[in-house]
């Protein structure tokens, strides 16, 4: 996935979750943050940072801040952007070889699942969860309580156990990284619900990317440390 108009700033400060203050050519410019997680790690006064400039000359704010540097490495935080690339992954054939359809946001049970596919005599369904969290080169998920993360690994293990393929896709939104493991200190109930799927017949899987200042693409896959 590409990003057009994008722009480099230094990060000032966040007054709340959906804006962020930003030096760009000199001025300051309000940005919206493509990602409503505390990211306290990523956000820090002096960081640098990319945007992207809106089409929309209706928008209260001119730009949106999709990527931050935490010392060396590049963290793409746009929270649309781990399925947008997986997305494109999937079309491609990435994922699963010889794919003839693809659903995005399909319902099973009382879920919207982010991708429903087929390949052949394959039917799955896929939920992707986009990862910023970095702690000494371990990628973590999630940075804060998610009740909704359990629901969509609850609701694939009813899919693993009504025949379908059942995936939980962890996008990590940089590289290097080297392994992943769930946020146990953070959210415990999210981890024991990702190691009761697995168990289950849900494939866990977990992804780097390849992240510049004006794209995001799926890279290699990571070990995952349940």
């Amino acid at each position: 996935m590409v990003y057009k108009d994008i722009h480099k700033g230094i990060f000032l400060r966040r007054p709340n979750r959906f804006i962020a203050e930003v030096e760009i050519n000199g001025g300051i410019e309000i940005c919206h943050v493509k990602n409503t997680g505390r990211c306290a790690d990523l956000l820090q006064a002096g960081a640098t940072v990319f945007v992207e400039r809106s089409v929309n000359p209706r928008r209260s704010t001119k730009y949106d801040l999709v990527s931050v540097y935490k010392g060396e490495r590049l963290i793409n935080m746009d929270s649309q952007a781990p399925n947008r690339a997986f997305g494109e992954y999937l079309m491609a054939g990435g994922f699963m070889p010889g794919i003839t359809l693809i659903k995005p946001e399909s319902r099973f049970g009382g879920s919207r699942l982010d991708f429903y596919a087929e390949a052949g005599e394959r039917k799955a369904f896929i939920e992707v969860k986009g990862v910023t969290l970095e702690d000494n080169g371990v990628a973590l998920f999630p940075d804060a309580p998610t009740q909704r993360g359990v629901k969509h690994l609850n609701e694939l293990t009813r899919c693993a156990a009504g025949g379908y393929d059942a995936f939980a896709v962890f996008v990590i939104q940089m590289k290097p990284v080297d392994y992943f493991t769930p946020n146990n200190k953070t959210h415990p109930q999210f981890g024991a619900a990702l190691a009761e799927a697995v168990h289950a017949g849900v494939s866990a899987m977990a992804f780097d990317c390849e992240v510049t200042a004006d794209s995001m693409a799926i890279g290699s896959l990571v070990e995952i440390r349940l």
